[in-house]
This record gives C-alpha cells, sequence and structure tokens, in this order.
C-alpha cells in the first residue's frame, strides 16, 4: 500500500494468448521485464497498458521502449486503460498504437529536480534524448513541444481523440 501511495507500483505483465496486460510504472528493471516477456512468451504480438502512471527512470523505460520495437509488437490502451508520462513514451513504442474510446493517454512536461524540460529554450541539449526518440518511432516532433506545453510536471493533460490523431500517438484504429 505505502508503495502505491508514492506512485511505485511494481510493472507486472499477464498475458493472454497473443497479448500481454501491463500494468505498473516503468523503473530501473523494465528493461529485463520486458525482455524476459518476449523470452517467455515468443507469441506475444501486442502489449495492452492498462494502468500505467509513468516512469521512474527514464533511460530504463525508452530502453525497454526500443524493445518493443524490436520485437515489432504493437500496443493498444483499452476502454478502461489508463496510461501517463513515461507510459506514452513506452506505448509510442507501438509498431500500431490504437485507443479504445475510453482509453485515457496523458501527458506533461518532464522534470529534473526543480527544473522542467518546457523552461529550457528549444535548442537546448536536454531536449536531444526525447526528440531522438520520437524521431526513432516516426511520431513527429510537434508531440514533444505539445507535452511541454500541455501541462506541467505537477499536472497532467489527458489528450482527446483529435489530439491522438494530430500528434501521431495512435496509428490504428482502437479495438
Amino acid at each position: 500500500m505505502l508503495l502505491t501511495l508514492l506512485g511505485c507500483l511494481p510493472l507486472t505483465f499477464d498475458v493472454e494468448g497473443t497479448t500481454a496486460f501491463m500494468s505498473g510504472d516503468l523503473g530501473r528493471s523494465a528493461p529485463r521485464k520486458v525482455q524476459a516477456l518476449f523470452e517467455e512468451y515468443p507469441e506475444v504480438s501486442r502489449i495492452e497498458l492498462v494502468d500505467c502512471p509513468g516512469s521512474l527512470d527514464d533511460y530504463a523505460a525508452l530502453e525497454a521502449s526500443r524493445l518493443v520495437r524490436e520485437h515489432g509488437i504493437d500496443t493498444h490502451v483499452g476502454p478502461k486503460g489508463e496510461i501517463a508520462s513515461g507510459a506514452v513514451d513506452f506505448f509510442i513504442a507501438g509498431v500500431n498504437r490504437s485507443v479504445s474510446e475510453g482509453g485515457q493517454v496523458g501527458v506533461h512536461s518532464w522534470a529534473g529536480g526543480s527544473l522542467e524540460g518546457s523552461e529550457l529554450p528549444r535548442d537546448d541539449p536536454e531536449h536531444e534524448l526525447y526528440l531522438d526518440y520520437y524521431a526513432e518511432m516516426g511520431v513527429p516532433e510537434a508531440f514533444y513541444w505539445f507535452t511541454l506545453d500541455a501541462a506541467s510536471a505537477r499536472d497532467i493533460h489527458w489528450m482527446t481523440q483529435e489530439e491522438l490523431l494530430t500528434y501521431g500517438v495512435v496509428n490504428a484504429e482502437g479495438r
């Protein structure tokens, strides 16, 4: 219970057929857990993000995300699914990405200590980690700038279906 109150939900996968249902935060162990998922369940072709508040380690989260793309996995947020922050970065690693009506995708500016990404000039090298990742995943750079402006690091902006399409977050029909 205390871990949940602190926002530290362990990353878990429950597999049914070719779908892995993912819940929890992306922490330091995320790359190992994602790799173990693919080794133990090679038939998995889709990850459905159920309740994923974000990331506790951005570098590990992006490493885990790249494994999703390397394995050609699709990602989905179901009608009761809720993802936010670094979990959205994980979601966009899917080859085909969909969000069902009712699924929620939340974004905000990243923060490091007391500094927020939205406070830095656009040419600051701190942005490169994310800009390079989004380019690698085929998501427009405009999405990155949108996330910084949509909400502060202490808040969240729940994206509309129109925003999900406009910024290339989804590229397949929600099913």
